[in-house]
């Protein structure tokens, strides 16, 4: 970390955090008699919001600008194309580039850094724009309007909150429900298996599943709680309004669809991404969505963010990758079935007209497939790619057996017509579209608004809109300002002004600042000096994508427009500025370590969460000791850890020990340790750190080796994805075949606890290595 740096230890927010305790008592003095008939009742005051309108805001993962057909894109997307057509299409609409910042930024108004999010909440470096958790001096649209009497409903993807927090004795202080909502069904991180999800939250309370039934997919499972949602609140109170926050699970990684909806798609794009993208552009100009001046770009040439041209790919390469894009083209196609759906149930209960319903993305299309795409998401970026196996595994993309990303030249036409990616600064990393429907509301049927908005501009909108005022203390605290700047005039005129006339950015070390059609971009490149050399300098009003760098013409707006992008990353908590050493993502707090200590699993209980589970054998060697009571025939699991992402697991069939482990890549490596004596009281799984990120594995029966297998690749991060069970396989498997023939195959006999003993660092462990992290990325101060 770079920068104005405060130490490690710095307090990660301006307070702490305090229970929100709005009661009121009645005043009886004077009113109370010796029997109920005797005297005068009174009641507290209760907020009520009758007539006002219901709100849905719908975020979509990683969707690119020209995704849907309103915008230019293929894929069939009727449901949101007719929201368009009855309400408003916003052209210049903006957002932060990645997917927690821009959350935070919705949902409170408030820029991502000051926020607490300048970045994903997967790290805890202990500073206050990268804590990784809601400030506790913002308040959230939820919080806002359940003060006002909303009820207040939530479905899908948070990652709001610190990952060492989402596990069962994680702090629950920046979940959904203690930031305002009053109900919540979904998962708290990242991303998630779409046919399997690791683990599912209903409130504060994780859902008891061990396997999902045939067909399940998350997108239509979210969909259908938010209709039971809005079903509960409209029967109990019919006058009372919601606020539903939808943030779909889609279409980020692992990119999983249902087999009919790829179907559909999979000879749709074996023209190749060029070919695509010039139709989508020639559509955009049709639609009248571009700019004037907007010219398509020539393919993504940075080095690192390159494209190849389409047909300088082999045609193995070529049928893969349009494998890809047909799953990718089904999940937006399933996202619009359900928002059919979702809008039929507002019809049936007669309040379609009275409900505001706002539908965006949350950042660009994501490049994190890199060149060539994988079947195997993260365990690509750590493991480098392999398209022999992805070839190998082609009719399984989509499936629940693989979990793929798209090459980024996909992720290139998805963002047509505008330059890079999801975390970039350029217009790719953050142009979001954007549409607002609402029937009664008298908005323009089938407008376009081109006047410059960015994300933190929502939330001030809506509460004109429903006439609610923001307080300048909440809980008995002062909230900070809102930067962003309400746009109901735009909302009713195509000729309003914007009123956001500037905004900083900033993510992974990449900076941005737009002033009044100027803008200052940089695309930095890991692990080399921030200077104000790196500024690219381009006039929007003239050259919407970017093509024209007028720097060294205009060195004067560029030292202006440089020096006030500083002046706002000081008043936002941007620095310290993330050097690409990766150290940001190796700081935790002290308590963390104990964490990484020993620990004791009893048989039932639920899967340890996968952060929380990581813990035990990151980079790092681990014993795992297995109290049971074996007998001749017991089969079954002992120990499961990880999903089709990747994983291992130790069970027993036909009087056997067997050790199994999944790289991820499809790649199935098992071993028998031999026959499994009955009467065993523990079972000892050994994992030995070795160098080149590898585990040796011995069995062990009641203190004698059985067997034993070397150079196993270690398990890291967020491969696997799911945690640790403990006498059943639950949920994703670890071994498909496994699955096929016994389902979560849990043991059969008796069996008491697994005890994980974290052993030494593996030599090739990053927290050996913390000094030299650090002394890296201090050249780059």
């Amino acid at each position: 970390m770079t920068g104005d740096s405060l130490p490690h230890n710095a307090t990660q927010h301006r307070g702490a955090t305090q229970h929100d305790d709005f009661s009121a008592r009645a005043d009886f003095s004077g009113r109370v008699g010796r029997t109920f008939a005797g005297s005068e009742s009174g009641w507290p005051p209760v907020r009520r919001a009758e007539g006002r309108p219901n709100v849905v805001v719908m975020l979509v993962d990683d969707l690119g600008w020209s995704d849907l057909g309103c915008f230019g894109g293929e894929i069939e997307t009727p449901n949101i194309d007719a929201l368009a057509g009855s309400g408003l299409r916003f052209t210049n609409f903006h957002v932060a580039a990645m997917c927690s910042p821009t959350r935070a930024a919705l949902l409170t108004g408030t820029n991502p850094h000051r926020a607490g999010m300048g970045s994903v909440a997967q790290s805890d470096p202990g500073f206050p724009g990268y804590a990784s958790e809601l400030a506790p001096d913002v308040a959230t649209i939820a919080e806002l309007l359940r003060d006002e009497g909303w009820a207040t409903l939530m479905v899908g993807k948070w990652h709001l909150c610190k990952d060492s927090d989402e596990h069962a004795a994680g702090s629950q202080h920046s979940w959904p429900c203690q930031r305002g909502f009053d109900r919540f069904y979904g998962f708290l991180g990242p991303f998630t298996n779409l046919h399997h999800p690791a683990e599912l939250m209903r409130d504060n309370t994780p859902v008891d599943v061990d396997a999902y039934p045939d067909g399940y997919y998350l997108t239509d499972d979210l969909t259908d709680q938010a209709i039971t949602m809005i079903r509960s609140v409209k029967a109990g109170d019919p006058a009372k309004p919601f606020f539903l926050y939808f943030a779909h699970g889609a279409v980020h990684a692992p990119l999983h669809a249902k087999p009919d909806d790829i179907a559909k798609y999979v000879d749709a794009y074996h023209a190749g991404w060029d070919e695509i993208r010039a139709a989508r552009f020639a559509r955009q100009q049709s639609l009248g969505v571009l700019p004037d001046g907007a010219t398509l770009p020539p393919r993504n040439s940075e080095p690192g963010d390159d494209v190849l041209a389409w047909d300088a790919l082999t045609d193995d390469e070529r049928r893969l990758f349009a494998r890809h894009m047909a799953v990718y083209a089904g999940m937006v196609d399933n996202i619009d079935q359900n928002v059919g759906r979702l809008l039929a149930a507002l019809t049936e209960i007669d309040e379609i007209d009275n409900t505001i319903f706002v539908f965006m993305s949350d950042n660009g299309a994501s490049r994190e497939g890199e060149a060539v795409g994988t079947s195997a998401y993260y365990v690509h970026l750590l493991q480098g790619d392999d398209v022999h196996a992805d070839l190998a595994r082609i009719d399984l993309l989509g499936g629940p057996q693989t979990t793929p990303h798209y090459p980024r030249g996909w992720a290139m036409a998805s963002g047509t017509p505008w330059r890079l990616y999801k975390i970039n600064m350029h217009a790719g990393g953050h142009t979001s579209p954007c549409i607002w429907h609402w029937p009664g509301g008298a908005l323009e049927a089938g407008g376009m608004r081109r006047q410059f908005t960015y994300v933190t501009d929502v939330l001030p909108t809506l509460l004109e809109l429903l006439e609610v005022e923001r307080p300048a203390r909440r809980a008995g605290r002062e909230l900070q300002p809102l930067p962003g700047t309400s746009f109901v005039a735009t909302l009713h005129s195509a000729d309003a002004a914007s009123m956001h006339v500037e905004q900083y950015a900033e993510m992974n070390g990449h900076r941005g600042f737009y002033r009044d059609g100027l803008e200052i971009v940089t695309n930095h490149k890991p692990l080399t000096p921030f200077g104000d050399d790196e500024w690219e300098l381009y006039d929007l009003r003239v050259d919407p994508t970017e093509l024209r760098d007028l720097a060294r013409s205009r060195p004067e707006v560029v030292a202006e427009l440089a020096a006030a992008w500083h002046a706002a990353a000081r008043d936002n908590d941007v620095y310290p500025l993330d050097e690409g050493s990766s150290l940001r993502f190796l700081l935790r707090p002290p308590h963390i370590a104990s964490l990484r200590g020993p620990v004791t699993i009893p048989r039932g209980t639920p899967t340890l969460e996968r952060w929380r589970a990581m813990q035990l054998l990151w980079f790092r060697s681990c014993t795992v000791r297995v109290a049971l009571d074996h007998r001749a025939g017991d089969r079954g699991y002992l120990v499961a850890h990880g999903d089709q992402g990747a994983g291992y697991g130790l069970y027993a069939l036909d009087d056997e020990l067997r050790f199994v482990h999944n790289d991820g890549r499809g790649r199935l490596r098992e071993f028998s340790a031999g026959e499994f004596p009955a009467g065993t009281r523990e079972v000892v799984l050994q994992l030995d750190a070795c160098p080149g990120r590898r585990w040796d594995v011995t069995l062990a029966a009641d203190g004698v080796v059985l067997g034993g297998e070397t150079d196993f690749p270690m398990l890291f991060g967020m491969a696997p994805f799911e945690g640790i069970d403990v006498g059943i396989d639950r949920r994703s498997p670890v071994s498909w075949s496994i699955f096929e023939r016994f389902g979560t195959f849990a043991y059969s006999g008796s069996l008491r606890h697994a005890r994980y003993e974290p052993g030494a660092d593996g030599p090739d462990s990053p927290e050996r290595l913390l000094d030299v992290i650090r002394q890296m990325g201090a050249r780059f101060e």
